[in-house]
């Protein structure tokens, strides 16, 4: 009875305290929802193409001409300090500090709307509500708005949002479906919509958006569970030539409407029943999106859809079963084993047709076809995490990156790509680590020649981002290209993953010469002042150089005391060319020991505040490895002190726990990795790092029937410190473990320690 009792509950999205809660009751999709963590807590089921969710204020990124800073905040569209609900739509990005989506917004209202000033914009409906009224759980999300209350729920499959609304008995029911909104929206940004009436109960349609991504084209297709009484259009663009359309009257009940900025009303009889509406998407067509609807959305009722999305998400969650210190701990670590799957997201139809690159249709042939690549973001940390915990899937996304790829007319994998654009963002080729990585610890899933055809592609491109120049000079000039220490110093590395992909596809000249170029990031390093420094097209270090600004001294969203320490390619000798152990460590020291004044972040909006430890930027990536580089110095153990401190400070179990972005899942998997007790400092190497566990134990489930268990001795907040490591039982002499140490299964036992 206890059972059945709490599957109710948590179908009704209702709250029972347990006795040893599960790993999906240990998600809650509101952390991160406030300030900058920029994710949204809506529905949607692991890497799902529809992300459904509330958004809770309609804001313009531009106005007259001049961007507006508070759009930064609704990079998701959802702010926990907001107090009203404008509708919910089906796309949405996580985590990220830039922005695009929220496509075909809906916002059920009831009694008599003043259609003609909402359609046109006049008037913008929302309802308030509080969080006493708000439920959010992996795959569900409730809400009572507006007085009188309109119950709004939402679930998802893959490919369907499927909401449920419950409107005051009595009253007449309306939807309000806005084309015009836009996360990170402006004057302009849409290109073109177009809907249909079908019948009753059946619209189809698609919008067309220049905005991040410059020619992005989503299809809809939508059924209700009531017949629509009524209906109307607004078209809010004022083309003078109307063509022979202007016989009709298009704004009510006539079945189709097309033009930049769309809006219009359903209109529905009294009923005692909710209103149930399922939105399929596709990236193809109208017809691609229908038959998503055929196959995912028309055989499931709402319930039923519910209770399939916690199933599975439930799989995926249990793949990692942890015991923690306390249940905040719990919370946090299922919380964040959560946000690594809400992207990158699947981008095909149920047929395997999907737009491509070149804005053909093309069909997955032996692979499921991925979308948004944040990859400066998540090749650190997030997509090694996927070769332990979603190796199938890392492999689909890497043979994306190939047809990504083959698509360009550049001839360059991705570098920041969503819905069949590339939007650039960012530096780097991060696509190559993401490739080596995979290679090296998955083995050779995909032909390494090929591989290694595009990753070399990819680097010779000379018009992108400075790369002729460093290619000419060893180094990218400031003076002909900005952040360049940045990229100088990205370039490098990635360049070495291209010669660990070089030497699998058994290609000597090709390693040999990525190895060399790997080097490179000396060229911009100052043995004078110590730091990496940007250098210009003269050969000179560029003057009035300062290593605490974050802003116009050669580096992206960093400083040089931050960035100039990323050589993960070559620790010991960066630490060695840098006055060695003693002298590096008391660098770190400083880093995390001194106070970085506001006037060196105020121009920089993704550095804040509340991702500072010291200098240290944690809230931003470039830094994600330092921690681990205490284990490089003559004090090994301060990576224990500086880790622990990270993991206690910068991931909180409430709205604002997640310091910066969580940057496409990047945040978190630094979390799951660092909590699990190991870390991946460099990316293409099949060695992971030892720090220090924060779970009492751990078991991860692997392929091929086998686990991988994580065990500790002593284990409280005070002993932060490892003092043995036994892999199956026989000491570590070295705080390395090796990925098929890992994939192979067995015991990782740590002897927690108060004292070093």
């Amino acid at each position: 009875m206890k059972s059945v009792l709490i599957a109710l509950a948590t179908l009704l999205g209702w709250s029972i305290a347990t006795e040893a809660q599960t790993p999906y009751d240990c998600v809650n999709p509101l952390i991160g929802t406030q300030r900058m963590g920029h994710v949204y807590p809506g529905a949607t089921v692991p890497f799902g193409s529809v992300q459904l969710s509330p958004d809770t204020r309609y804001l313009n990124m531009y106005q007259q001409q001049k961007y507006v800073p508070e759009a930064y905040a609704y990079c998701a569209g959802y702010q926990y300090d907001d107090t009203t609900i404008y509708g919910f739509s089906h796309t949405h990005f996580s985590g990220t500090g830039h922005s695009d989506l929220g496509d075909f917004l809906l916002l059920p209202l009831s009694g008599k709307p003043n259609w003609d000033s909402i359609l046109k914009g006049q008037e913008r409906p929302y309802h308030r509500f509080t969080h006493s009224d708000e439920t959010a759980k992996a795959g569900y999300y409730r809400v009572k708005m507006g007085s009188p209350a309109i119950q709004a729920e939402l679930t998802a499959t893959p490919r369907v949002g499927i909401h449920r609304y419950t409107f005051p008995e009595g009253e007449s029911a309306h939807l309000l479906l806005d084309l015009v909104y836009n996360i990170y929206n402006y004057e302009g940004k849409n290109i073109w919509s177009f809907v249909r009436v079908e019948n009753d109960s059946t619209l189809t349609g698609y919008r067309q958006t220049a905005g991040w991504g410059r020619t992005r084209t989503e299809y809809f297709a939508m059924r209700l569970s009531a017949p629509i009484s009524e209906y109307g259009f607004e078209r809010m663009d004022q083309s003078p030539y109307q063509g022979f359309y202007r016989k009709f009257n298009e704004r009510r009940n006539f079945p189709e409407m097309a033009g930049k900025d769309l809006r219009l009303f359903l209109s529905f009889e009294p009923a005692n029943q909710p209103l149930v509406v399922k939105m399929a998407l596709s990236s193809v067509s109208t017809a691609s999106a229908l038959r998503n609807l055929e196959v995912e959305g028309d055989p499931k009722s709402f319930d039923n859809a519910v209770i399939d999305a916690r199933n599975a998400w439930t799989q995926e969650l249990e793949k990692v079963k942890v015991e923690t210190l306390s249940k905040s701990d719990r919370i946090s670590f299922y919380t964040a084993l959560y946000h690594t799957m809400l992207s990158p997201t699947i981008y095909e139809d149920v047929d395997g047709n999907y737009k491509g690159l070149d804005q053909n249709v093309h069909q997955s042939t032996g692979f499921t076809n991925y979308t948004v690549f944040s990859l400066w973001d998540t090749y650190r940390s997030l997509h090694p995490w996927f070769n332990i915990h979603q190796p199938a899937r890392n492999q689909d996304m890497v043979k994306s990156m190939l047809a990504h790829a083959e698509q360009s007319v550049h001839g360059m994998l991705p570098i920041w790509s969503h819905y069949a654009n590339e939007n650039w963002c960012m530096i780097g080729y991060h696509a190559v680590s993401v490739l080596a990585d995979a290679l090296v610890k998955q083995g050779p899933f995909a032909d390494p020649k090929e591989l290694l055809k595009w990753s070399h592609k990819t680097a010779q491109v000379p018009y992108f981002d400075g790369v002729g120049a460093y290619r000419q000079l060893g180094y990218v000039p400031e003076d002909k290209s900005g952040n360049s220490a940045s990229k100088t110093l990205e370039y490098a590395y990635d360049d070495w993953c291209i010669s660990v992909i070089a030497e699998r596809a058994q290609n000597d000249s090709l390693q040999s010469y990525y190895r060399k170029a790997s080097e490179q990031w000396t060229r911009v390093y100052d043995p004078i002042s110590g730091y990496v420094r940007p250098k210009l097209a003269n050969g000179n270090f560029k003057p009035d150089f300062d290593p605490l600004d974050t802003h116009g001294q050669g580096f992206i969203e960093g400083n040089a005391l931050n960035y100039g320490l990323y050589v993960p390619q070559d620790i010991k000798g960066m630490v060695t060319k840098m006055g060695g152990e003693k002298a590096f460590r008391k660098r770190l020291d400083y880093l995390f020991e001194i106070e970085l004044a506001d006037k060196y972040i105020e121009k920089n909006e993704d550095i804040t505040r509340d991702g500072l430890m010291g200098a240290y930027v944690h809230g931003n990536e470039p830094g994600h490895h330092i921690p681990y580089l205490y284990l490089f110095t003559d004090q090994p153990f301060k990576t224990a002190q500086r880790v622990r401190q990270i993991l206690r400070e910068k991931y909180l179990d409430k709205p604002d726990g997640l310091c910066g972005n969580d940057d496409a899942g990047q945040m978190s998997a630094w979390y799951l990795f660092s909590a699990l007790g190991f870390y991946p400092i460099t990316p293409g190497s099949d060695e992971y790092v030892i720090g220090s566990p924060l779970v009492k134990s751990a078991e991860i489930q692997l392929d091929r029937g086998k686990s991988f268990r994580i065990q500790t001795v002593n284990q409280s907040e005070k002993n932060i410190y490892v003092k043995s490591i036994r892999l199956n039982g026989r000491k570590l002499e070295n705080p390395v473990i090796k990925h098929e140490q890992l994939i192979n299964g067995g015991v990782l036992t740590f002897e927690m320690s108060p004292t070093p």
